[in-house]
């Protein structure tokens, strides 16, 4: 199973989209999930933010080898679910390859959530605590991304990302 995340910049919410579904994956025991993020204006390879990449460190994360990359069809055509931060990133994807698999990632919040179905807002500019809010956040979305996957993710294809 090959899971693209995709959000604006590629500098902060969907590169640690990326690093938390590999770590859950592996937590799951789940060896066949291939991870990647792209941003629909991305400007190619950026590091990650700062503050982005303590948060993630502090959590076991390691983002300091991210560089920034746009949204692309071959990276589209990867993919076999596309997750946006938000409905305007999943519309972009939508638009490039309209058969595919996409999703928001706050869908996949409980229904209860305040932020369910309302996108991950985006932290760029913000402090450690902005970007520990969007960790969690993204967290919580992915376990329920996971547990919507059910017990065997292996119906995708096999690949280590594009």
């Amino acid at each position: 199973m090959n899971l693209l995340f995709v959000c604006t910049g590629n500098i902060c919410r969907s590169p640690l989209a990326e690093v938390i579904a590999r770590a859950e994956a592996d937590a799951r025991g789940w060896a066949d999930v291939s991870c990647a993020s792209a941003g629909t204006f991305a400007f190619p390879g950026q590091p990650a933010s700062g503050p982005g990449v303590a948060v993630a460190a502090a959590h076991g994360l390691d983002l300091a080898a991210h560089a920034s990359r746009e949204l692309s069809l071959e990276l589209l055509e990867w993919a076999d679910l596309i997750i946006g931060m938000e409905a305007s990133h999943a519309r972009a994807a939508a638009r490039l390859v309209p058969d595919a698999a996409v999703h928001v990632m706050t869908d996949f919040l409980p229904a209860h959530h305040e932020r369910s179905k309302g996108g991950v807002p985006d932290p760029y500019g913000g402090d450690v605590e902005t970007y520990e809010a969007t960790r969690k956040l993204l967290a919580l979305a992915m376990r329920g991304l996971f547990d919507a996957l059910g017990d065997d993710p292996r119906g995708g294809r096999e690949g280590s990302g594009p």
